[in-house]
Order: C-alpha cells, then structure tokens, then sequence
C-alpha cells in the first residue's frame, strides 16, 4: 500500500498505483506534498497539473504588475520561510520563483507531473481505491482555460490538445485544484465581438503577444487585478494611449499596507535582519497576522461590528477624496458595506486615476464594432432612476485596439471541470446541488467520498488573512487524517454525513449574520440561490484549532487487523498504567510515603512493571 507500483505490467489493464494521488501544482498541492515528507516521511506520492509549469494561479496570472497584496512575510510557507523577499509586497514571478525553489528543497520536483489533466475519479468500492483518469496533454494547452481549450479542440481537432489517456488507481485523492482557476467567459449579452478587429483576452489570460503601444484599450472590470493592470497600461513597456475602464460598481479600496520603517528601509535591511538575528522573521510575521486578524472585527453583525465597519469606511471615504479628482467621488463611493465583497488593498490604482490617459466610467458596454464599442445608454452606478446623481447615463462611442476581460473567476462550480464519482457512483457535483450548494466539513471533506480530501475547499477563504494560513491548516488536518492509511492500520476514513451536514448548517446559519450576506452588496461570494460557498464566519484562529485539533468521534474510521490490535494495546496499556498508579498510591501509604514522594515512586514501579514485561516478552519469543 506504502508504495508507488505497476499492478498486472504485461495485461491489457495494467495500470500504476498511487498511494496518495494530488490534483495540482499551486500553493496548496505544493504544501501537502512537503508536509508529507516532512512530516510523515512518506515519498511515495505523486502531484498531477494541466498546466506548463509549478505555481498554480501564480504561474499562470501574468498581467502587468501583477503582485501580492499580503505582505509576503505573511503569504509564504511557515515551514519554509523566505527571508529574503525583494520587497513587501513581492511581483508574482518573485512569488513562482518561491514556490519553485520550496519544491527543490524539499526534494518533490520529481514527483509533480506537469501537462497532464485530472478529468474523473471514481471510487471502486469492493478494492477500495479511487480509480482516477489522467489526460496527457501537449505541452502548454493546458494553460488554456476550459473554455478556450474546448474551442481550440473545434477549430483544430482533439489531436492538438489531447495526446492520450491513463487509467490509474489511488488509495487517497487529494484536490488542490483553488477557486479561482476558470476565468469567466465573454458576456453573451454583448453583441459583436465576432466584427472586433482586435484582440480580446483575459487578464488572466493575458495575451504578451498583443502590442499595446499608441492603442487604445477597454477593460472591463475593476477587481482587484484591474486595479494592479490599469495603472500599468499607460507606462513603457506598454506605452497606450488610452485607457477606458468600465466598472459595474465601486469597490471599497483600502490602502496597502506600508513595511516598518517605509518600502526603501524594508528593501534594503530586511534580508539582512531576517537572516541575522534569529526568530525575528517569525516574530515579524505573527505580528502582521495578529494585525489582520484584528480585523476579523469588521465582518460580523452585532452593532459593534457594524460601528467598527463605520469608522473605516469614514477613512476610506476620506482617503477616496483625496486621492481621485472630483469626478470620480460619486462613483467610487460604495452604497454597501465594506467588507460585504473583497477589499482592494491599493497602491497605484487610485493615484492612476488623475493620469488623463485613463478613463473610469459606468456606462454599460453595450456592443462592440470593428474598432471601437458603444457604451450607454444608462449607467450602472449610481441607480440611474437617482434623480441627485450627475453621472453621465448618455450613449458613447470609445475606440477600442483591444479589449481585456477582468470580469472574474466562475467561482460558482468548485472543483470543475473535474467529475468527482464517489460511493454508490454518486457525483459529488449532484449531491451539492441537492443539498443546496458547495460543501465540505471544514472546506476539506464530504461524506459518501472516503479517502477524498479537498485542500482549501468550500467555505475557507476569510476576507482578512493569508490564504496560505489556511491552505496550511487544512493540509495539517489532512496529514493526521491519513497518516493511518498510510501506515496499514485503516483502510478508510470518512466525514459522518450527520457531522457534515451540521457542520454545513451552522456555517450557512452563522454567514446569514455577517456583513458577507447583509452587505448590500452584489459578489461572487453568493450564488444566485443565496447560498454562500466561499467565506468562513469565524476566525482563522478558531479554524487553526478545529483542524490541528481534529474531532475524531466526527470520522468513521475502517480499522484494518494491524490498526485494531494496536489500538487494543494502546487502550490495554492505559488500563496497566491506570492499575499501577492504583496500587503504587496504595502501597505509598502502606509504607507512609507522603504526596510528595509519590512521583518518583511512580517512576520506580513503572519502571519495574515495564522490565518485567520486558523479561516475559523475552521468554515468550525464546519459547516461540
């Protein structure tokens, strides 16, 4: 079982066996197959992504000045540190790089297998294994989103994606896919594109071939990759001329936090701090995540969390002000709370604004011509029946060279396109839809799928920390979880589905109350149903402790003989020692020992109980 192997090598169904099997390459894949060497000392794994290389959401997301909006002290492993980041908030090749050189540290590059797409797994009841579908892939294709890969397969056929398929087996699956990884399409409402004599793509997507230069570009959106591009755009290498940027609704832009001591000082001394004087790197970093979860504060719904909200949205208001030109006040002033949708931690978008060459604007795109699009009529915010706005809700024609898309995620569908198959060959897609939406105990396993765990699933992501924190948290709780497969003494371990289903349901009623739910806002947080798949109510603390502290009355757990008997043993043992504190307490006062004197009483009769032990043992394997 320990042990990565060929079953039946010269049958037509020969396949390899993998005792633990990872869906990505991302943070969270990476993680988890560090922590089992590191913790478990098990190798025998292997890490599967459809993409050309290490990284993930980093490796593929190269728009201009793309960056980490954690401090990256905060946004990086604690099992592996990187005291030397060039800046506090480092570009995401500076973040690859990272993830890179963790795998060559601890030695897993070989065990990741790029160009190869996890399709479906199905659990094969009676040998107890996932039975997973592996498609090898041209290189790079896979870096296409699903959407722009299946049309690539219309246009050019199969062969010039899809290479061939891999049956394998599995005794735990692991999915590190995230959230963010299928980048929302073009909206179907908008009419022209296919006239468009220009190039369209996504920011995700982003298009290194296309020149910007003296063009005019249209971007459509403003979350918080947006906010990193558009300032951007204007500036060499890209040099455009212009810069029309429509947004379906302000966001609330909080300004990125600023190193101790300013961006220059942090540059220049921090390697040298952090690599010198010991422990300080690690004090630094728990003091920038005690200050974000301080702000744990600003998303409930008691009156206090509501005031708290109130204050800094009066400061951000005020930062807006002074900041933007007036034109832009009324519709960068958000009308819901902050919080409710993700805060954009800003350093250069805001400043960009008062560059002529941008142009922020809410008129709806309408529809598209040849070299330009028509916005208007309307305006989608402020609410164009406001009689008080002075917002423009007239028709306009912009030029447009090209257009980007920074409209999102389709975050709705976790884990798609991968079909999920577990007991009874149920599809785990169908049993979220009948029970309402995503879910997972603690975003990381479902019942009626053993063996199965999701990193950084459904219901995990905070609004105020490191994403990294809780990918660590679960990844942890996943070790402990199936450390007894891998050790032969369980053959199975799975979420009791009235624990899952509570766990759901106290999730659900618990973000009913916070400022995720009753914001006022629009997000991609909730489903059109109201169900909210995305956020975590409580404290990243408290989430540290559900998951290094596992509840394993919560589990049921398919002992093999070797697990029973030591489990037995282990339970016999507590009763030996429990016997010999009940007669070493009886016979201290007996031989009128004081309290005082029972410790090491202790120590001497458990020592002796032990050596005779020892001594029967002995005999035994002699007679034996």
């Amino acid at each position: 079982m320990a042990s990565i192997r060929k079953h039946n090598t010269y049958e037509k169904e020969s396949y390899t066996y993998y005792p633990v099997l990872i869906i990505g390459a991302g943070v969270s894949g990476i993680a988890l197959g560090c922590r089992l060497k590191e913790k478990l000392g098990f190798d025998q794994f292997r890490i599967f992504d459809r993409q050309a290389g290490i990284g993930g959401t980093w490796w593929i997301n190269r728009y201009p000045g793309v960056a980490c909006d954690v401090p990256a002290i905060f946004y990086s492993f604690s099992f592996a540190p990187n005291n030397r980041w060039t800046t506090f908030h480092p570009p995401g090749p500076e973040i690859v790089k990272y993830l890179g050189d963790v795998c060559e540290k601890y030695n897993i590059v070989d065990k990741i297998q790029l160009n190869t797409d996890v399709s479906e797994a199905r659990w094969l009841e009676e040998e107890q294994l996932w039975e997973v579908t592996l498609t090898h892939m041209r290189e790079g294709t896979g870096d296409l989103g699903e959407k722009d890969r299946q049309k690539h397969v219309q246009q050019h056929g199969p062969e010039s994606v899809y290479l061939w398929k891999e049956v394998v087996r599995a005794k735990v699956l692991a999915s590190a896919i995230g959230a963010l990884v299928e980048p929302k399409a073009w909206p179907e409402d908008i009419p022209g594109r296919d006239s468009f004599q220009g190039d369209v793509f996504h920011s995700a997507r982003w298009n290194h071939d296309v020149d910007l230069t003296n063009k005019d570009v249209v971007v459509v959106g403003t979350g918080c990759s947006a906010a990193q591009f558009v300032p951007k755009l204007t500036e060499p290498p890209y040099k455009a001329k212009s810069v029309t940027q429509l947004m379906r609704s302000p966001p609330w832009v909080v300004p990125r936090q600023k190193p101790p001591f300013g961006e220059e000082a942090w540059e220049r001394s921090s390697p040298y701090w952090f690599s010198t004087v010991p422990g300080l790197a690690r004090l630094v970093r728990f003091i920038i995540f005690l200050r974000a979860e301080y702000d744990w504060r600003l998303f409930g719904g008691e009156d206090y969390n509501h005031k708290e909200r109130q204050k800094l949205e009066k400061d951000l208001i005020a930062h807006l002000k002074q900041t933007v030109p007036e034109k832009y006040h009324e519709i960068l002033t958000p009308d819901y709370g902050v919080c409710c949708k993700r805060r954009i931690f800003d350093a250069a978008w805001l400043p960009s604004l008062n560059n002529p060459k941008i142009d922020l604007t809410t008129l709806p795109l309408k529809s598209i011509q040849p070299h330009g699009v028509t916005l208007g009529p309307g305006r989608t915010y402020p609410d164009p029946k406001d009689p008080n706005s002075s917002v423009p809700t007239g028709e306009e024609q912009r030029p447009a060279d090209a257009i980007v898309l920074a409209n999102g995620f389709d975050v709705g569908e976790w884990l798609h396109p991968l079909k999920i198959r577990g007991k009874g060959g149920r599809y785990l897609h169908d049993v979220w839809h009948e029970r309402g939406g995503a879910q997972a105990y603690l975003g990381a396993a479902m019942d009626g799928f053993p063996n199965f765990f999701i990193i950084f699933g459904p219901n995990t992501a905070t609004g105020h920390s490191s994403v990294i924190l809780a990918t660590e948290n679960m990844v942890e709780m996943t070790l402990k979880m199936i450390r007894p497969i891998l050790k032969g003494e369980a053959s199975t371990i799975e979420v009791r589905h009235d624990v899952e289903m509570e766990y759901t349901r106290d999730i659900q009623e618990k973000l009913a109350k916070t400022v995720f739910m009753s914001g006022g806002c629009q997000s991609w947080y909730k489903e059109p149903n109201g169900w909210n798949s995305t956020t975590y109510p409580y404290s990243q603390l408290y989430f540290t402790y559900r998951c290094l502290r596992p509840t394993w009355s919560d589990w049921d757990i398919k002992w093999t003989t070797k697990g029973q008997t030591k489990r037995r043993a282990r339970q016999a043992l507590k009763y030996v020692m429990y016997v010999l504190g009940i007669v070493a307490v009886a016979r201290g006062r007996k031989a009128g020992y004081h309290l005082r004197d029972i410790p090491n009483f202790l120590r001497v009769s458990t020592k002796m109980a032990l050596m005779r032990i020892l001594e029967a043992g002995t005999r035994l394997v002699e007679h034996v």
